[in-house]
């Protein structure tokens, strides 16, 4: 029997061998020494005892025997040898009774060279055993700040804490992430029960994406599992039956080939409505029904952010009172926006919109769930197939705010009050720093968080010399403030100036019309599983600038000046030659950056004065937000 086991090694090993020649690769083994660093450029680290997954043994430290092994570690001498015997007899032992000899062998970018015991290993892949115990020398190269060197890097803080070497990403930051999502603090160690429970559950996601045929996608399997759990939390998935985990697995592939595509996101700047034919005109069109369900996470009595949409689901009614309806959930939280989201389905709702970034997760969830139902999130740069995206160019309104500020300025200090360091606060920012730049040469924008833990910005900056403030866009009705929009305070009252607007009833609007069009099923191009996001601006009348009474004719007309160019595309924020607090970010006179390096901004102008808060800098409440739209997405 263990005859018959070589020869079927045999004839696997010559099968791979000869498939590698035919196609130009190196048919036998890897040898460690031969891709090393020079010496001086890596250290060695014992490593002890470890359990080594035996699929990503990949060679062998040397090249002795590199020729008796084709590349799989199948056998590729004949029968009869002396090498042939041994193996034999590896093959009788292990089937009688296991091998448990550990073997030798050197680590390097987390694949697996052996040192002594390539039979033991040959026979162990002949036979799809998963791990094998090994005494284990760590080779760790220096650092060299490229990517794969990064991850490398990474990976072995993350072992530090798991001892889990069987999972690999192909993008840094992933490491960390996993770690988070799988319910630890950063720098927390996993126990026992908690290796055995991940063993558990990435072992059986594995079984399915390998059933899948996940080995044809370009990407690894751990960034696979990593896009599943961000969906589908990972403490539920222990209790999940086989045939359960396998439909959700086979529901979420198109977000595994996502993983592949280079440019993740298709933007879509502007609406994209479909030319009338005298057909169209003369046909009478059939406009779907649709109910429309609005989920928010406040009310709009308690949030201007809600308030805002509130007034464009409002405006949606208006428009098409018999071809649209539409419901609200309020006080929506994190923890019930599932079930809210299935309570609005069973309602017969076929659109759904999620108003907050930290609603992406269960928007996807119920996407995947629910196919045949449009959802879209209100977020930034958030690359999920199953859902559509959806934001405004707040920046280019912000841009106008600036110049208002800079021409109305008594003195050369503005003041800024930013909420959370996610995508496009910072477009937002810096917009706003280079509008007032453009008026006032001198002018310097002072800014702070009102996300920050213990910290009262606004009352920062009403008791600083700063001439103008920039604060939050805009107020709901019942709140008697005034210190919103941009303002100057006289006789310590504010005094308003102008105010951005998010105009998304228009968005809306504009968003309806292309289903009822038909233009919205164009945006799916079936060759590519890009994620669509919407951002649209002032071109599509989404974002604008409210002026005040208080502003001279001369400076109305100077926004009305800058709205139009900007609104025709005939100038962006963001062109022409940029400088950064660190330096310059853009050298050339004719440049304009790219929406995805605006969307991604992580850099503050130079005429800035303050920073960007870390994660931990910032009140509890943001955390959902951050985590979903925090910056550090952008690096992922």
């Amino acid at each position: 029997m263990a005859l018959e086991d070589y020869n079927k090694a045999y004839r696997m090993g010559k099968r791979e061998y000869q498939h590698r020649m035919m196609r130009g690769q190196l048919p036998t083994l890897q040898v460690l020494d031969e891709i090393l660093p020079p010496k001086g450029l890596y250290t060695e680290v014992p490593l002890g005892l470890v359990q080594i997954p035996v699929n990503q043994i990949v060679g062998t430290k040397t090249g002795g025997r590199s020729n008796a092994f084709a590349a799989n570690f199948m056998p590729i001498l004949k029968v009869g040898t002396e090498f042939s015997q041994k193996w034999v007899t590896l093959c009788k032992s292990h089937e009688e009774e296991g091998i448990r000899e550990p073997i030798k062998a050197y680590e390097y970018m987390n694949q697996f060279y052996v040192l002594e015991g390539n039979k033991r290993v040959s026979v162990l892949k002949y036979f799809d055993v998963v791990s094998i115990p090994g005494t284990v020398t760590r080779i760790v190269p220096k650092r060299t700040g490229e990517k794969e060197n990064n991850i490398y890097y990474e990976f072995m803080e993350f072992y530090e804490l798991s001892k889990v070497n069987y999972i690999w990403f192909s993008e840094e930051g992933s490491f960390a992430e996993l770690q988070k999502e799988v319910g630890k603090e950063t720098d927390e160690v996993w126990s026992d029960d908690d290796k055995l429970t991940f063993s558990s559950i990435y072992t059986r996601f594995l079984t399915e994406f390998n059933a899948n045929d996940g080995d044809k996608l370009n990407c690894t399997p751990g960034d696979a599992f990593l896009a599943f759990i961000k969906v589908h939390d990972y403490e539920n998935l222990e209790d999940m039956t086989t045939s359960e985990l396998k439909e959700l697995v086979k529901k979420s592939w198109e977000e595994f080939e996502l993983l592949q595509e280079e440019e993740e996101i298709d933007l879509k700047m502007d609406p994209i409505f479909k030319e009338k034919t005298i057909l169209d005109k003369l046909l009478p069109s059939s406009a779907p029904n649709l109910k429309a369900a609005f989920i928010y996470e406040k009310s709009p009595m308690t949030s201007a952010w809600t308030y805002a949409h509130e007034l464009g689901r409002l405006q949606l009614e208006q428009r098409f009172p018999k071809e649209v309806t539409t419901v609200c959930y309020e006080n929506v939280t994190v923890d019930t926006v599932e079930d809210i989201l299935e309570e609005a389905v069973e309602e017969g709702c076929n659109l759904i919109f999620t108003t907050t970034p930290s609603f992406a997760q269960a928007s996807v969830k119920a996407a995947i769930a629910y196919p045949k139902v449009r959802i879209l999130n209100c977020s930034l740069n958030t690359s999920h197939r199953y859902i559509r995206t959806y934001y405004s160019r707040m920046h280019e309104a912000k841009f106008l705010m600036g110049a208002i500020a800079g021409a109305m300025a008594r003195n050369d200090k503005l003041a800024y009050i930013a909420d959370y360091p996610i995508f496009g606060t910072i477009a937002n920012i810096n917009a706003f720093a280079l509008g007032a730049k453009m008026i006032n040469p001198r002018a310097e924008v002072y800014l702070d968080w009102s996300a920050k833990k213990d910290n009262d910005a606004l009352w920062n900056f009403k008791n600083s010399d700063a001439s103008i403030i920039s604060g939050k866009d805009m107020v709901i009705p019942e709140d008697a403030s005034r210190y919103f929009g941009i303002f100057e305070m006289a006789d310590g009252y504010p005094r308003s100036l102008a105010m951005p607007v998010w105009q998304w009833g228009n968005f809306y609007e504009k968003l309806i019309r292309t289903i009822m069009e038909g233009t919205w099923k164009y945006d799916d191009d079936p060759s590519t599983t890009k994620a669509i996001n919407y951002w649209w601006g002032m071109s599509a009348d989404v974002v604008g600038v409210i002026c005040s009474q208080n502003l001279p004719i001369g400076t109305k007309r100077l926004v009305e000046l800058l709205k139009n160019t900007i609104s025709r595309g005939e100038f962006n924020p963001f062109s022409g030659i940029l400088y950064s607090q660190e330096g310059i970010v853009q050298d050339h006179p004719y440049g304009t950056l790219s929406p995805e390096a605006i969307m991604e901004m992580d850099w503050l102008a130079e005429n800035v004065i303050g920073s960007i808060p870390k994660e931990t800098e910032l009140k509890e409440h943001t955390k959902p937000v951050v985590g979903q739209q925090g910056l550090d997405k952008a690096k992922g």
